[in-house]
Order: structure tokens, then C-alpha cells, then sequence
């Protein structure tokens, strides 16, 4: 994969989760019923990767073409509304996870988790806030972003997060424990539960730069493989890597004898797979005609070679 010599991804990745962050920061509520604000800002700001959010910048920025000033304002809006309702979903996907009754974990982000630091109910509230709150930064009541583009990204994002996405592959992912699955139904599981969402950041960009058809397809090919790709080093990681550089529970899966890329076809088995993979996401941007695609390149080869 080749990435521009003169291309930072450290001075971008940088510029754009400052924005990020603060518009994470305005639309989570600083007070609410209850105190609930709280464990909502616990869940989502002040870490994590920000991997989902990254590729909704960058894949808006691929995207770009002539256009007037006005239209690149509301366009340019809606992405960052896009990259927030994306990791508010992420963040409310992480709390379930967490909780007793899912994968009881203590350790999220290098803090406790959310149950552990607000309680079970509470933390259940949360999770269902987060992801109510995700579809009203995606439709604000005063902005110049067109009903259609909203509707189009409420839908992307629903079907992402539902029962053919996120959720549905936890259910297939819990169902699963002890089983020994292939390679096939392994992929098909980690495409819905950790792809769907990776995948769906890429287009919500690319649909808010306002893409060709043609291009949105390769656009899919290549989050559906970087996302299988980010499940594949996540699998690698929590068997080589320590919880504190992870910030989360490693040894978890195979403690839980759920089955894994690294289970399945060892370390070096599963390294061969994400690279394979990402070689894959990158023809998808060579098959494309964007020309600006730079920062996806670079976080693909960050997904692939990150260490936490």
C-alpha cells in the first residue's frame, strides 16, 4: 500500500479528532435526568481509538469535488455529525458488551467499565441513551443538511448497528462460545458484529462528500475488508498484548473459549490473513477514481500494524 511521501497521518489524525472531540463534547449533554450525563460522558469521551470516526474524515475528504463554498459547509457538517453518531453507537455497543450478562468485563478504555463504576441499571440506561442520542446529532432541527442525506445516514447507521449488523453478530458471536467454527463462518460472524460498523463509517463519509455510485461500491469493498482486518489484529492482540497497553481485558476470548482468528489458524496464520486483507481494501481504492485517498491508506496500514 502506498501512501503519499508527503502525507502525515499523526498532523491529520490530530486536526480531525480535535474537531471530533469537540463535537462529542457539545452534543453530549452536560446535564440530565438523574445525573445519566454522567455515565454517558464516562462511555465516550476522554478515550479510545476513534478508528470509526477517522474513516468518516477520511472517506469524506477521498470524496471531495468542486463544489461551492456553501455546499462543502453543510456537507462537511454532516460528516462530523456522521463521525460522532458513529462513536456514540460504538461507545453504547461497548457498554452492553461489557455488562454481567454479556462478556462481564472490569476493564474498558484503561478505566472500569461503566457498570463497574455506575452500576448495572445505570449502565444499562446509558448504552440506550448513547444510541438514541446517536440519530438525533444525525437529524438536527436548524441545519442546512438536506432531509434526504440525513435519511440516507440514519438508515446506514440503523442497518450497521441492528439484527443484520453489530447486534446480530454479538448474538452469533455469543452463540458460538466453545464451538469450533471455520474460517467462513468466523468471517461471516466478525463481518456483522465488528465490519458492519467499520464498513458503514467509510460510506457515511463518502455519501456526505456525495460520491458516484461506482465509487461508494469500491468504497464498501475496502471497509468490509479493513474491518475484517481490524477483527483479525484484535483477535492477534489479545493474546500477544498486555492489558495495559490494550486498556482492556486481554486473554479475554480464549479465557471465555470463544473462537478466534488466532484459534483457528495461529499468530502467524492470522498476521498472513490481515495482510492479505488489507491488500485487498487497498486494490478497492485503486479501482476507484478518487484521487485523494492518502488518509484512508495510512489507517488501513495503522489498523494492520498497531499494537493495542
Amino acid at each position: 500500500m502506498n501512501v503519499t511521501p508527503s502525507f502525515d497521518l499523526e498532523s491529520w489524525s490530530l486536526q480531525s479528532l480535535a474537531e471530533i472531540e469537540a463535537c462529542l463534547d457539545k452534543w453530549i449533554p452536560p446535564l440530565a435526568p438523574a445525573n445519566l450525563n454522567e455515565p454517558m460522558r464516562y462511555a465516550v469521551l476522554g478515550g479510545g481509538k476513534r478508528l470509526r470516526s477517522l474513516l468518516v474524515m477520511g472517506a469524506f475528504e477521498a470524496g471531495l469535488h468542486k463544489m461551492s463554498a456553501e455546499e462543502w459547509e453543510w456537507r462537511r457538517e454532516a460528516a462530523l455529525r456522521a463521525a460522532t453518531a458513529i462513536e456514540l453507537i460504538h461507545a453504547y455497543s461497548l457498554v452492553h458488551d461489557d455488562m454481567p450478562c454479556m462478556d462481564n468485563d472490569i476493564l474498558r478504555r484503561g478505566k472500569p467499565t461503566v457498570h463497574v463504576q455506575f452500576g448495572e441499571a445505570l449502565a444499562l440506561l446509558t448504552g440506550d441513551t448513547l444510541q438514541a442520542l446517536a440519530f438525533e446529532v444525525l437529524t438536527p432541527e436548524h441545519s442546512h443538511i438536506t432531509p434526504y442525506l440525513q435519511a440516507k445516514l440514519c438508515g446506514l447507521i440503523a442497518r450497521a448497528a441492528g439484527y443484520n449488523g453489530m447486534a446480530g453478530g454479538q448474538a452469533v458471536d455469543l452463540a458460538s462460545v466453545g464451538q469450533n467454527l471455520d474460517e467462513l463462518h468466523l468471517s461471516q460472524m466478525h463481518k456483522l458484529k465488528t465490519g458492519a460498523l467499520l464498513e458503514a463509517s467509510v460510506l457515511a463519509g463518502a455519501m456526505c462528500a456525495g460520491v458516484k455510485d461506482s465509487d461508494l461500491e469500491q468504497l464498501k469493498v475496502f471497509g468490509s475488508a479493513l474491518g475484517l482486518a481490524f477483527q483479525v489484529v484484535d483477535d492477534i492482540l489479545d493474546v500477544t498484548a498486555d492489558s495495559s497497553v490494550l486498556g482492556k481485558t486481554a486473554g479475554k476470548d480464549a479465557e471465555a473459549d470463544k473462537p478466534t482468528y488466532v484459534s483457528l489458524m495461529g499468530i502467524e496464520g492470522a498476521k498472513h490473513k490481515a495482510d492479505v486483507l488489507v491488500m485487498k481494501a487497498n486494490q478497492a481504492l485503486l479501482a476507484s477514481d478518487l484521487s485523494k485517498t492518502d488518509a484512508l491508506v495510512a489507517i488501513a496500514l495503522r489498523v494492520v500494524n498497531r499494537n493495542y
